[in-house]
């Protein structure tokens, strides 16, 4: 995580919670807790007032909010009817993320529009029926394609022979109930298409791929 990604997380953790320490910090980032401690002087050097008390517990200071998000009535509403949405999606991982980031949108709701978002939570459902989650790569790959990070794959094809590939990943699309990645494959010097829901195990490689500029529409024109 970006040091400005953790701070603005940080801030929010501060804001939603009674205290927090250092150590149950530095565990949950993936940091050392000295990195915790000069990201918390940081906050207090751009005026964000913090307390200390003994045990490593560190608040926000009575009065302090950030500022609070402005969202319509309308846009909230359609927020929330997305994430009902993405609910049924078949990939664990963009069902985990887009959650946490709804709860951040919620928690800084006007109690008015707060209230009403939570009735509509609970009164809306694309389906009757629950897809059972099948996947939980889509947002390692999301990065990975963002990045120009090669992924090295165990897959396992319609026929159920496992193959290793490793592969430069390059889009994504929905189709039925199931996401598919498009890559180039490095064994094979050609594209092919990945089920997720049939990668067995991914693994984002140290390894980069130039830039290019590949367009799904055009490969849809080409390959479909």
């Amino acid at each position: 995580m970006k040091r400005l990604h953790r701070l603005t997380s940080l801030l929010i953790k501060l804001q939603a919670s009674k205290s927090l320490k250092v150590r149950k910090l530095s565990e949950e980032y993936n940091v050392t807790p000295r990195t915790i401690y000069r990201d918390l002087k940081a906050l207090e050097d751009a005026g964000v007032p913090i307390g200390y008390e003994p045990g490593e517990d560190y608040f926000l200071l009575e009065g302090y909010q950030i500022p609070p998000i402005h969202f319509t009535s309308e846009e909230a509403s359609a927020l929330i009817t997305g994430k009902a949405l993405v609910d049924q999606n078949s990939d664990s991982s963009l069902v985990s993320n887009y959650t946490k980031a709804i709860e951040k949108v919620v928690a800084v709701l006007p109690s008015g529009k707060k209230r009403d978002a939570l009735l509509l939570e609970n009164r809306l459902a694309p389906s009757i029926q629950k897809r059972t989650s099948s996947s939980d790569n889509l947002i390692s790959i999301q990065k990975a394609i963002t990045e120009f990070q090669r992924v090295e794959i165990k897959y396992v094809n319609a026929q159920k022979v496992m193959s290793h590939r490793k592969v430069e990943p390059l889009a994504l699309y929905f189709t039925q109930d199931h996401w598919i990645l498009v890559a180039f494959c490095l064994s094979k010097q050609d594209y092919r298409e990945f089920r997720l829901d049939r990668i067995t195990d991914l693994k984002v490689l140290p390894e980069y791929f130039p830039p290019n500029s590949f367009a799904l529409n055009d490969y849809f024109k080409k390959y479909q």
